[in-house]
Formats: C-alpha cells, structure tokens, sequence
C-alpha cells in the first residue's frame, strides 16, 4: 500500500502523465486527420455500422501519445520507472504490433499472417515477464506461461472485435484504465504498470470527442489491437501480484460479449475469423438500441466492475472475492440480456 508520504508525489506524476497523453494525443489527431482522411477511409458495407466513408487510424495518436507520455517519465521522472528495460520491450512490442495494424488497416492481410504477428508480439510480452510472476502456482511454469500467451492473444483480438461502434472503445479502456491506475494507488501494481495505465486513459480520452457518435474518425486495428496488448500486460501483471478476481473483473464485459460470441458462432457451424455483426452489442444496435444507449450502459457497467475489483483489494478473503465475481456476473449477463432482447 502506498503511504500519505508517497501519495502526493506519485499523484502529481500521474496527474502530468494522463492530461499529457490526452493533449498529445488531440494535437496528434488534428494534425493527422487530413491525412487520415486522404488514405485510410473506411468505406461502409454489410457489416459496417456506419454510413458514410470515415477516416480510421486515430490508434495511431492514441499509441503515440501513450508512448510519447512514458517517454516523458523515463527523462523526468525515472525513479518511478521499476524496471526500464522490461518496459521498453512492452513498447516495442506494442509499437510493433501497431505497425502491423496499421499495414492492415490500409491493405487487410490474411488471417493467418495476422494471426502470427500478433501471437510473435504477445509471445516478446510474455517472455520478458519477471521469472518470479506466477498466477496459478500449481501448474508447471511453462504451462502458466503458454496459458497466458493465448490469454493475453486472446484479448488483443477480442479488443479489436469489439471496436465496432463509436465510443464502444472509449467506454471500455477508460474505466478499465483507470481502474488500474486506482488498483495501482492501493499497491496492486507497480509505479511503472500505473502511469502506463494512467497515459493510455488518458489518450483515449483525447481521442474521445473525436469518436463521438456520429465518428468523425475511428481507432482502427493500429490502435485496437496494441491497447488490447497493453491491457493483457497490465492485467497479467494485476493477476500476477494475486489479485486474480480484480484481473477477472475488470475486462469481464469484454471477455463475455466476445467469448459467448465466438462459442456461439463455434456451435452454429459459422465462420470464426470471418467478420461479423453477432456480438452483443452490434445485435442490440440492429434491434433498436441506440450508440448512446449501448455505450451508456457499458461505461456503467464498467464502472460496477471498477467497484468490485476494488473491494477485492480491501477485503482480500476468498468469500469477497467469489461474492464480487459473482456479482460481476451477474451485472454482465443482464446487460447482455438486455443487448439480446433488444429495445421494447
């Protein structure tokens, strides 16, 4: 637990570190939305829930800016840094990783090969995790880090196929981020894990009034899918220092639209890496819900995570835990029930 002493200091660095990221990242957008716009529409079709051509890309700011923020830690404030060098390869991993989103965002690659460079990323990400971080202790260590290759995998693309509305992103990294960062301010993360957590919240939200409904700009998979790896490194790290439940809570309305999804595509006999508008909220939008509504209700329903994770950390018994876990639950399956039946 961080004491009164430090608290100042470390909320003053955070407090720089997210309204730089959201600055750098709304000056970013504007002296790139001309471009954007000449060379990375995307053009409406089937499965499209926009109307008219949008410029994608805005990732390319957000990752920047989350970048550029950190940056700025390593060169004025490095003592909050606990371990450089184990952070450098998160970001090279996750700049990588954005390049190769960028690529597809101009000329879609196959399945296959994004696919493996995505896996390439995770699998640099995973194999620089500190030696002594384990989640499940009982299984083998090359078991438990296998595992979470294809965990953290597993959330890069379900980011990604989760980016299908304006603000669907916004309403989920925002609250989960911060999550984080408060999770970090109880002691459940360390310096370096929480200004990540703080920049990236910060350069959604100034990324924010530019994907609002109707869009002028959207994320893309440049920016999907290294905040999809950005968040698994957080949350393994959360999972790691044994808070399991809180890591479960915090992307749970992510990991049930997507993974229900999927399943369900799996038992119909349907295509999985075939693109689709099947997900929970894409199935609400068609039934009459409106962007407003849907992203409403996710931010708030978010926000009911953020509360439970945190009272795992204040009381850590098992009973607390399953007691929140099931709550977490519960609150998603009737926000996916809703999404289900659509509007009366």
């Amino acid at each position: 637990m961080i004491t009164n002493i430090d608290l100042w200091p470390i909320s003053a660095v955070l407090g720089v570190v997210a309204a730089t990221a959201a600055i750098t990242c709304a000056v970013l957008i504007f002296c790139l939305l001309p471009l954007l716009a000449r060379y990375t529409l995307a053009r409406p079709n089937a499965r499209s829930s926009h109307r008219k051509p949008t410029p994608q890309g805005g990732g390319i700011a957000v990752i920047g800016a989350t970048t550029i923020a950190m940056a700025g830690v390593f060169i004025f404030a490095p003592g909050f840094l606990n371990d450089p060098l184990r952070l450098a390869v998160v970001f090279a991993s996750t700049i990588g990783l954005a390049v190769a989103g960028a690529t597809d965002d101009m000329r879609p690659l196959e399945a296959i090969p994004r696919l493996l460079l995505q896996a390439a990323a995770v699998a640099i990400v995973v194999a620089f995790l500190s030696a002594e971080l384990r989640i499940v202790p009982v299984l083998p260590w090359w078991i438990e880090r296998a595992l979470l290759l294809v965990a953290i995998l597993w959330l890069v693309n379900l980011v990604n196929f989760m980016d299908g509305i304006d603000w669907m992103t916004v309403a989920e990294v925002a609250p989960v981020t911060a999550g984080l960062a408060l999770l970090g301010l109880m002691g459940a993360l360390p310096y370096d894990a929480m200004l990540v957590a703080l920049a990236l919240c910060g350069a959604i939200i100034g990324f924010a009034p530019f994907n609002r409904p109707v869009a002028r700009l959207f994320l893309g998979d440049v920016g999907s899918l290294p905040i999809g790896l950005l968040l698994g490194w957080l949350l393994t790290l959360l999972a790691g220092a044994g808070y399991l439940a809180a890591a479960l809570l915090l992307p749970l309305y992510y990991l049930a639209d997507a993974t229900i999804t999927l399943l369900r595509r799996l038992i119909n006999g349907e295509p999985v890496l075939q693109a689709h508008r099947s997900h929970f909220y894409q199935r609400a939008l068609d039934r009459g819900w409106s962007v407003q509504a849907i992203v409403g209700r996710v931010f708030a329903v978010n926000v009911v995570l953020v509360a439970l994770a945190v009272a795992t950390l204040l009381h850590a018994t098992v009973w607390v835990q399953a007691a929140a876990l099931i709550a977490g639950c519960a609150v998603v399956g009737w926000l996916l029930l809703g999404f289900e039946r659509g509007k009366k």
